[in-house]
C-alpha cells in the first residue's frame, strides 16, 4: 500500500501533537527560550560592550604616550643613568598633536612620616603610610583626570617651591580630609603643607588616588629630587604614533637613545582583540545554555513518544509508514525549537535594549542574528528530536496497541 501524507497535514498533526498538552509545551519551550535568548543576549551584549571598550580605548589609551629615561624607574635619585631635563614637559608640549604634558616622580621621604591635622585641631594628628609624588602643574590634564574639590597647583607654586599639596581621594579619606575650604594641612615630618585640592579621578594614573602630590619644585628644594622620572603625554586622537616618533628627539636632542617612549599600538588592534575575546567568552556561555535547552527538548519528546505509544500503533495499523511517524516527531521538535527561538530572540533584544539604556550605551546587534537565531533554535529542536523520532518509528503496531490496552 502506497501511503502518502501532505506537508500541510503533517504540520497540522505536529501542531495538534505539541498543543494537546499546553503545560508541557510551555515547560519544554522554556529551555529553548533560555538557550536562544542567552545566546542572542550574550552575543549582542558582547558586541555592545566591545563597542564601548573600543570607543574608550580610542578615547583614552590611544591618546597616551609615556616618556622615561632608558633603564630607569621611579625613585632613581642616586645620580646614575640617563636623566630627563627639568623642562622636558614644556619641550614635549610644543609638539604638534599634544594636548597636555606633565612630569611625575616618586619622592623618597627617608624616615619622615605623613600625618594629617586641621589647623584648628592640632590634637587630631594620625600618621599614615602614603606614597608621595612630585608632578608638574599640567600632570592632571595629561592623565585625563579631574579634581573632586579645590584646585591643582600651578606653575607659580612649582617655581616658588610652595608648601602645598594635592591629595588623591583615597589618601584624603585616610587622612580624614573631605574638603579644602577649611584650609586643612598635613605634616610630612615636621613640615606643614596646605591641602589645596583633592583628586577625584586620576585618569591613566590611578595610583595618584592613594598618594600625596606636591609641586616638582618643592620636591627638588626639600627632598633633593634631581630630575623628573616620567613624562605623561596626552595627544589628540590619531596623533599618538606621530608624537611618539618625535618625542625622543624633543626630550633629549643630543642623545635620543637615552629616552624610552611608550606609545599605544595602532588604533583598533587592541580594542578589536579585546572585543573578540569578550565575544568568545560570552558565546561559550550562550552555547552551554543552548545545549541545556536542546537536552530539555529531547527529554520531553522522548517522554511524549512513550506516552503516545498507543497513538503511534494506531497510526501504523492504519497505514502510516515508519518515515511518517519519524517525520511527525521531527516536525514537532523542530516547531518547539523554532517557536522557542523566536520568543528567546525577542526577549534577548529587549534585554540588550534595556541594558544599553540603563548604561547609556549604543546598542549593537548584527542584523542577521535575529533571523538566524530562530532558525538555529529549529535546528537544535530537530537534532534533539532525532533519537526520539527514530525510537517512535521503531515501535511495532501490535506491541503498541497491546501496551495501550
Amino acid at each position: 500500500m502506497n501511503s502518502k501524507i501532505r506537508p500541510a497535514d503533517l504540520l497540522d498533526e505536529a501542531v495538534l501533537g505539541i498543543g494537546s498538552r499546553p503545560a508541557r509545551l510551555l515547560l519544554t519551550m522554556i529551555g529553548t527560550v533560555i538557550g536562544i535568548g542567552s545566546l542572542v543576549a550574550t552575543i549582542g551584549l558582547g558586541q555592545t560592550a566591545g563597542g564601548q571598550i573600543a570607543e574608550r580605548f580610542d578615547a583614552a589609551a590611544a591618546t597616551r604616550v609615556v616618556i622615561k629615561p632608558t633603564d630607569s624607574g621611579f625613585g632613581s635619585m642616586d645620580g646614575s643613568g640617563p636623566k630627563l631635563a627639568e623642562d622636558v614637559a614644556e619641550r614635549i608640549a610644543r609638539l604638534a598633536g599634544v594636548v597636555a604634558a606633565g612630569t611625575i616622580s616618586e619622592v623618597d621621604l627617608g624616615d619622615q612620616t605623613i600625618s594629617g591635622v586641621l589647623l584648628n585641631d592640632p590634637a587630631g594628628s594620625e600618621q599614615v603610610d602614603l606614597q608621595v609624588y612630585a608632578t608638574s602643574a599640567e600632570l592632571l590634564a595629561a592623565t585625563g583626570g579631574s579634581l573632586g574639590t579645590g584646585r591643582y597647583f600651578d606653575a607659580g607654586h612649582d617655581r616658588r617651591a610652595d608648601s602645598v599639596v594635592v591629595l588623591g581621594k583615597r589618601a584624603a579619606e585616610r587622612l580624614g580630609i573631605t574638603r579644602v575650604d577649611q584650609r586643612p594641612v598635613i605634616f610630612i615630618g615636621d613640615h606643614p603643607y596646605s591641602v589645596i585640592g583633592i583628586v577625584g579621578d586620576a585618569g591613566s594614573r590611578p595610583e595618584l588616588l592613594d598618594a600625596v602630590i606636591m609641586p616638582y619644585g618643592t620636591a627638588v628644594d626639600r627632598y633633593g629630587l634631581e630630575s623628573p622620572s616620567e613624562v605623561e603625554v596626552r595627544t589628540v586622537l590619531g596623533a599618538a604614533q606621530q608624537v611618539a616618533g618625535q618625542a625622543a628627539i624633543a626630550a633629549s636632542p643630543n642623545d635620543p637613545t637615552s629616552v624610552r617612549v611608550t606609545a599605544p599600538p595602532p588604533p583598533g588592534s587592541l580594542g578589536s582583540d579585546v572585543q573578540a575575546d569578550l565575544n568568545t567568552l560570552l558565546l561559550a556561555f550562550g552555547a552551554v545554555a543552548l545545549v541545556v535547552g536542546g537536552i530539555g527538548i529531547a527529554n520531553v519528546t522522548l517522554l511524549s513518544v512513550m506516552e503516545r505509544a498507543g497513538e503511534i500503533g494506531l497510526r501504523r495499523a492504519l497505514g502510516a509508514r515508519r518515515r511518517h511517524i519519524a517525520t511527525q516527531f521531527l516536525v514537532e521538535s523542530g516547531l518547539l525549537g523554532g517557536v522557542g527561538g523566536l520568543i528567546g530572540t525577542a526577549l534577548a533584544v529587549l534585554v540588550i535594549l534595556g541594558v544599553s539604556v540603563a548604561q547609556q550605551w549604543t546598542p549593537v546587534l548584527h542584523p542577521a542574528l535575529p533571523v538566524a537565531a530562530p532558525i538555529l533554535g529549529a535546528l537544535i529542536g530537530l537534532a534533539a528530536g532525532a533519537y526520539p523520532a527514530l525510537k517512535a518509528a521503531a515501535i511495532e503496531p501490535m506491541a503498541a496497541l497491546r501496551q495501550a490496552e
